[in-house]
């Protein structure tokens, strides 16, 4: 069938043909022009944050943060097994050895409460993942992290502007990374940024982003020239991409009140479906504010699952599942993973599914979905 409904739909929101337009003009359209150091203005004013960097993905936020962590083979770190492959690599690819431990039954995000038993001697951070925009338990983990001299780094992908107990997600951790791709409320096609919170970070950060030169530091006047002073790789995205980025940036109040009603109309509208047919719907702690990155469901068996996804699709609504546990990934096996060493994550993997929910949802799309959703013959 035709396809009636989009999971995703990128869409512009403002002036980003005409920002792009000067920033070509602007005769700057590689790493670190006019449009990007407006993002970093924008987040470090809005964030409260000492610095922010764009990068060219949230991949490659993750990975700056390892390589300022100093992360060597043989350290470990924490990671929650319900997370995109990204969260992983960044510290695999410097020879991390990763300790997956399961989410809790309600968020899905980390299960603060089996982190105490996963630390070892050789742990080195500890990556909390605040998942579908709902943050993570970080008293307790923030606590449990500095008692033991232990570095946190929040994977912010799914919550800009999402707060916990009041203080904005991406501000616990001494980093948090963030992504624009196009799946996120705010997008530039493919992006990031590093939110540096720890001070004693930004220049090495300045210098890993710069390909390992301190070229930053030549342009603020403060060395003659410059040169290459450490390792690092190329992470600047395009001005234009901030030109796009920063457009959206701009509707933000109006791109999150659009998001909220498409969240608070799912779950009006499946509420008394779900509990008839024993269909768990997002659970937001009242101390979370949560960023409304998407919709999920719990179906009570794969099949289930399966067989919804595939309802929808034969009447043109796209809905998919989420992450795979990755201790039982081919390259989690080769880390020592073994079936049931994360139980609730096994188990909601198969459960979940991923409504529409995007910037140009309609109404009339999402009462598509949702009539079809409650016709759905268990």
């Amino acid at each position: 069938m035709e396809l009636r409904v989009d999971f995703n739909r990128p869409i512009t929101v403002g002036n980003e043909f005409e920002y792009m337009r000067q920033a070509i003009e602007n005769m700057h359209i590689s790493g670190d022009g006019p449009f990007t150091k407006k993002c970093h203005a924008l987040f470090e004013q809005e964030l409260g944050v000492p610095k922010v960097l764009l990068t060219t993905s949230c991949t490659h936020a993750l990975e700056m943060s390892a390589i300022l962590l100093d992360i060597q083979p043989g350290d470990e770190v924490i990671i929650p097994d319900f997370t995109f492959v990204s969260t992983v690599n960044a510290f695999v690819l410097r020879g991390a050895t990763p300790r997956f431990i399961d989410v809790r039954p309600d968020t899905l995000n980390l299960d603060e409460s089996k982190l105490e038993a996963a630390i070892m001697p050789r742990t080195k951070a500890i990556l909390p993942v605040h998942y579908a925009g709902v943050g993570c338990e970080m008293d307790s983990i923030m606590e449990i992290a500095g008692h033991r001299n232990i570095a946190v780094v929040e994977d912010n992908a799914h919550g800009l502007f999402g707060k916990y107990k009041g203080k904005l997600l991406g501000t616990f951790g001494s980093m948090a990374s963030q992504s624009f791709h196009e799946t996120k409320n705010f997008t530039s096609g493919e992006g990031g940024a590093l939110l540096i919170n720890d001070q004693n970070l930004i220049e090495r950060a300045e210098i890993i982003r710069e390909k390992g030169t301190n070229r930053s530091r030549f342009f603020r006047g403060q060395v003659d020239k410059y040169t290459w002073v450490d390792i690092g790789s190329s992470y600047l995205p395009s001005d234009m991409l901030a030109a796009f980025l920063f457009a959206q940036l701009e509707q933000r109040e109006k791109i999150q009140l659009h998001r909220k009603q498409v969240w608070k109309t799912y779950a009006t509208g499946l509420k008394d479906w779900a509990a008839a047919h024993d269909v768990r719907l997002p659970y937001i702690p009242d101390h979370c504010e949560q960023a409304y990155h998407m919709f999920y469901m719990l179906l009570p068996t794969l099949e289930l699952r399966q067989k919804l996804i595939s309802y929808l699709r034969e009447r043109g609504i796209y809905s998919v599942f989420h992450y795979l546990p990755l201790h039982l990934s081919d390259m989690g096996q080769k880390f020592g993973g073994r079936e049931g060493d994360c139980p609730v994550t096994e188990c909601i993997s198969d459960q979940l599914i991923r409504l529409p929910f995007h910037n140009a949802l309609t109404s009339s799309e999402q009462e598509i979905v949702i009539e079809a959703i409650r016709e759905f013959p268990f």
